[in-house]
């Protein structure tokens, strides 16, 4: 059965990667998450008594620098709605760690159900796939609480209406069914020197620090991801 489960998972990140080859056709640069907005801020992990997730570093209180992107996925027209997505790396013993969020439903199944939005600020962002935890798998999610007013993800309105303020969410984690626990707060602002950034983030090749991997997370994501860095 685990045979089975194996090729059927690498069967599925061949065709999501199959895909993801037919769109760089048209987008070279970046089949998914074409156009984006640059931002930067802090990630700060709560101090205190709470429920632990099972991965160290991330009931551990601390604070580290990010740089984010806000991006809409498909790439949709301005005008409609689409699936956000929010892409935050920082640096942990000099090590770089993405952490990927994707708008979805904030509770049961819907956690697992990827939404279209049209307002960033309204939004629930999750990492949909678990990270592997000492006690078993872990999601993570973002919400606002705290933002001037609506963000919707056209990069000229989002700049304009965000401004020089913050955009303030907070973080949790869960088991996939579980109750969310608040572990800590981010806390972005526009980045001043571009409207957009070239960086590239990537789960696989940097992982959450003291998070395990599953191995059919990374059979479904890799193909796609190679794709995206122009290997595959």
């Amino acid at each position: 059965m685990d045979t089975l489960s194996s090729t059927v998972q690498a069967w599925a990140g061949s065709a999501f990667a199959a895909v993801f080859r037919g769109i760089k056709v048209v987008r070279p640069q970046r089949p998914i998450h074409p156009k984006g907005i640059q931002l930067v801020g802090t990630m700060q992990r709560d101090d205190g008594e709470r429920q632990p997730s099972g991965i160290p570093w991330l009931d551990t209180a601390g604070t580290n620098r990010v740089e984010a992107r806000l991006s809409r996925s498909l790439g949709l027209p301005d005008a409609f709605p689409d699936i956000l997505g929010l892409a935050v790396r920082f640096t942990e013993q000099d090590r770089l760690s993405d952490m990927l969020l994707a708008t979805t439903g904030p509770t049961g199944i819907g956690r697992f159900v990827l939404r279209l939005r049209r307002d960033a600020a309204a939004a629930v962002f999750s990492s949909m796939m678990p990270y592997k935890s000492d006690t078993g798998p872990v999601l993570i999610a973002a919400r606002t609480i705290e933002s001037p007013g609506k963000l919707p993800v056209d990069p000229a309105a989002f700049r304009s209406l965000l401004g020089g303020e913050s955009w303030t969410l907070e973080l949790h984690h869960a088991t996939p069914l579980g109750a969310w626990t608040r572990f800590g707060t981010l806390t972005l602002k526009l980045a001043k020197h571009a409207e957009d950034t070239a960086e590239r983030f990537d789960p696989v090749l940097n992982p959450l620090p003291t998070a395990g991997t599953y191995g059919w997370t990374k059979r479904l994501r890799e193909p796609s991801y190679a794709v995206a860095r122009g290997r595959g």
